[in-house]
């Protein structure tokens, strides 16, 4: 009795928070309070840091009107030399009068309030950041280039086109709103569609179950490296970003080098599979498709790759076999992969106990964590390319940008069942047991220092996502024979995607041998080597290296053994909305 009014109290929050979610965009209203708080109170009882405040607003009062006084008297009216810059007021129309004075003074105050929200004594680092990120969202509204009276750019295209731009905008709008409403993707992305022009390397479905789709990719080539890859992409999106056009395809890149290629396409969940857990995608993913692989290649141990979340799951698959003698992995691959999360970067403003639990609200009213509030998240994290930039471009200049493979891709995304996704926020992020060895599967620890085979590590520079420095730490725990790690140009996304032909990326690689004492991200930064190009040319070159030799194209699935082609690739759930 006692256990089912509990559950009926539970029921009762859970459904008030989700109502309340949609108000404030996922965002636990305890954890912005907590954090208000916290900053207030130890700001009031820092009389030294308030005198601060106030000599730097005197300061910055001060440059403010010697730089307007500069600019329309000493000067003529002639530009002066800025005193705050930020790529929004880049463009010269910026410079002229009385535009100058007014994006300075929205910098400057813009500046302030950072100083305002960060090294106060006594508050939180997560507090700290949290509140800071409140700071620089309200001054991101309210930016004199999110309005048309003081956007000198907008101003100049609405009297040139006589306010047509803004009639443009407006459909925008309209059109926008209507295909979010009918939960169709955005305009641009049907230039896109998997199997037309993006996903189109040739392959056939040689397994299916109520999870995956695996692919198996046809041979270009007439002999092949004797181990297969397995490519593990990260279930919040859709895996064809490693199978985009056929210029920047990794998988394709791979087979036209030699390499027998398998992918997992996941399911996109819905509501009656609330219930998925972490061990279903532990065991009815990854080791589905490792037990499938086998049987197509037998006595031969498998190359596997992991991307982002699907590199998490990939490294505890491989711990869990190192722990039960499973030899059947040849080398693993971690493509900008955490496996520490105390170190996560921006995406920590959203996880504490009270946003785990806010979310784990929203998912258990509806069953899942809907793809519109996962890239809300990521919105708030750079708005002003993601939500102000975009809302300049598209709804007050009147003009789209076109979409490219990579941003069509980047709206195709995928929801997150709630016993999964919640488990996962709460056994990783919050209590990080993967790392420091509480993992448990099927009853027992496993640890990653079980993990004994050559590893290749990838970070990109600009990740706000897996920050570079979170996937180095895996140095700490891997007891591999031989660990590389490649610091790559671009961002979680773009610097995964780096194809040869592509001569603006660099990047920088270093390999750590067995016996060689461990080295700190700051001294590998000055150590590794700098190379231009694309990181897929050293990568493929170590996977042939670890290889043991050539053989013939192996046959597309296993008709005799069960594993007959369920038609072809990219496959059905690739295409599920």
């Amino acid at each position: 009795m006692e256990a089912s009014k509990e559950s009926a109290h539970a029921s009762v929050d859970s459904f008030i928070h989700a109502r309340k979610a949609k108000y404030t965009m996922n965002l636990s209203p305890v954890t912005q309070l907590l954090a208000f708080l916290d900053w207030y109170i130890n700001l009031a009882d820092s009389p030294g840091k308030q005198y601060r405040l106030i000599e730097d607003f005197l300061e910055k009062t001060h440059d403010f009107w010697d730089y307007i006084a500069r600019c329309s008297i000493i000067n003529n009216g002639e530009p002066e030399k800025p005193i705050a810059s930020d790529p929004r007021f880049r463009d010269e129309a910026w410079q002229q009068h009385p535009y100058n004075g007014i994006y300075q003074a929205f910098l400057l105050c813009e500046q302030w309030w950072q100083d305002a929200t960060i090294g106060i004594p006594g508050v939180s680092h997560h507090n700290q950041n949290i509140v800071s990120s409140m700071a620089r969202q309200f001054m991101d509204i309210i930016s004199p280039a999110n309005f048309l009276g003081t956007n000198p750019i907008l101003t100049k295209v609405t009297e040139k086109e006589g306010g047509q731009n803004l009639i443009r905008g407006w459909e925008n709008m309209i059109e926008d709103w209507r295909r979010k409403r009918n939960n169709e993707l955005p305009v641009g992305t049907e230039n896109f569609r998997p199997g037309e022009k993006v996903a189109v390397t040739p392959g056939k479905v040689i397994f299916r179950n109520h999870l995956i789709e695996l692919i198996q990719y046809s041979p270009s080539t007439k002999k092949v490296c004797a181990e297969p890859v397995l490519i593990v992409p990260a279930w919040i999106m859709k895996y064809y970003i490693l199978d985009l056009s056929p210029h920047n395809s990794l998988v394709k890149f791979l087979v036209d080098k030699g390499h027998t290629v398998f992918m997992i396409s996941w399911r996109n969940p819905t509501e009656e599979d609330r219930n998925l857990s972490m061990a279903d995608y532990h065991f009815d993913g990854i080791m589905a498709a490792i037990k499938a692989i086998s049987i197509i290649i037998p006595e031969k141990q498998i190359h596997t790759a992991g991307y982002c979340l699907g590199g998490t799951m990939l490294a505890i698959v491989a711990a869990t076999m190192a722990r039960d003698g499973d030899e059947r992995l040849k080398s693993m691959t971690l493509l900008a992969a955490q496996t520490d999360f105390t170190e996560v970067g921006e995406l920590g403003l959203f996880i504490d106990e009270n946003q785990v639990n806010f979310l784990a609200d929203i998912m258990f009213d509806r069953g899942f964590l809907d793809t519109k509030e996962m890239a809300g998240a990521f919105q708030l994290l750079r708005a002003n390319d993601l939500l102000w930039g975009r809302m300049i471009q598209d709804y007050m200049l009147g003009c789209r940008r076109p979409l490219n493979d990579l941003m069509s891709w980047n709206a195709d995304a995928t929801r997150m069942p709630y016993r999964m996704h919640s488990k996962y926020l709460r056994r990783l992020f919050l209590n990080n047991d993967f790392f420091e060895g509480r993992y448990l599967v099927n009853g027992r620890n496993i640890v990653i220092s079980d993990i004994r085979i050559p590893t290749f590590l990838v970070g990109t520079v600009q990740d706000h996502v897996a920050p570079w420095r979170s996937v180095y730490k895996i140095h700490l725990t891997l007891d591999a024979p031989t660990v590389t790690f490649v610091l790559t140009s671009g961002g979680h996304n773009a610097g995964i995607v780096s194809e040869p032909e592509n001569t603006k990326r660099t990047y920088q690689m270093r390999t750590h041998p067995d016996g060689e004492k461990y080295i700190d991200p700051d001294r590998w930064l000055e150590e590794a080597s700098n190379f231009k190009g694309s990181w897929w040319l050293p990568w493929q070159e170590w996977l042939a290296a670890n290889s043991s030799g050539q053989t013939a194209p192996p046959e597309m699935g296993a008709p005799d053994k069960g594993l007959k082609p369920r038609g072809d690739a990219p496959g059905t759930y690739v295409l599920q909305i």
